[in-house]
């Protein structure tokens, strides 16, 4: 019999959680993960599911995710601690058919709920889904230390934001040529931020959360870490070189350009 322990998606979620915490990006409870998971992903393992699961309402419209299933972090669970223990900070939850909560088919083995974070979530996940064919199956949240610092200093501009980013890092443009997508302050944990969240997802894979952390979008989750991973060291860069006195050259729009066509990328319009 397989256990789901050993399962890829748990031990994804193991890898995951513990780079990021590795990483500094999530002190304490700050973060969350959310996979979805597709049937032949769950069915070796649905033995070890809870044959009474605990179903938990939820506030928002899910009728587009019904049926689907999805492996997140729990609320309130440290991500330094899901290596010790994924059976209590990791769940597997599958969305009801009436797309009005969810059950909790396995995890979470001492209480609690999926991550306070699972309205922006399934929303973006509904937006990944349309935009990408269902390519994109792992919203990634998180508190990138230096994408943060910037968004103090830096206008709170997709535009200026992307173009910021691009320069620091020649990567950049290629990892993720949508560009960026900010979110002025908004309170964590509501519907509002989940909304408002997904409809910057139609056009980035990337979005900010002013003075708060930041929002990735992929199709796996070491593409959606690389994401974060990438404009977070670009983030840096740009805090190093102003703590240095600004920027003295910098890449070109021509090189850009130059960039966009060796790679086959198309540029979000406005930026170059």
């Amino acid at each position: 019999m397989q256990k789901i322990l050993s399962s890829w998606f748990v031990q994804g979620m193991i890898k995951a959680t513990n780079d990021m915490w590795l990483k500094g990006w999530d002190e304490r409870n700050g973060g969350n993960i959310s996979l979805r998971l597709l049937e032949e992903d769950v069915a070796p393992y649905k033995q070890e599911f809870d044959p009474n699961p605990r179903h938990v309402a939820l506030t928002q419209d899910l009728a587009a995710l019904k049926g689907q299933y999805f492996i997140v972090t729990g609320s309130g669970k440290f991500f330094r601690n899901v290596i010790l223990d994924p059976a209590d900070t990791l769940a597997v939850v599958r969305v009801d058919e009436q797309g009005k909560g969810y059950y909790v088919e396995w995890g979470l083995v001492n209480g609690g709920v999926a991550t306070s974070e699972l309205a922006a979530h399934l929303q973006s996940h509904i937006v990944r889904m349309a935009k990408t064919n269902g390519k994109d199956r792992v919203i990634m949240h998180c508190h990138a230390t230096h994408l943060i610092a910037l968004t103090y200093v830096l206008p709170l501009d997709s535009k200026v934001f992307t173009r910021e980013l691009w320069e620091m890092s020649t990567e950049c443009l290629v990892v993720f040529p949508d560009g960026v997508g900010i979110l002025p302050w908004l309170v964590p944990g509501k519907d509002e931020i989940g909304y408002t969240t997904a409809e910057q997802m139609k056009d980035h894979s990337l979005v900010l959360w002013a003075f708060h952390g930041v929002f990735g979008a992929g199709p796996t989750l070491d593409e959606t870490f690389g994401l974060i991973d990438t404009a977070e060291k670009s983030a840096e860069i740009s805090v190093k070189v102003m703590s240095m006195g600004g920027k003295k050259q910098t890449i070109t729009t021509e090189n850009f350009k130059l960039l966009a066509e060796r790679f086959g990328v198309t540029p979000i319009e406005g930026v170059l």
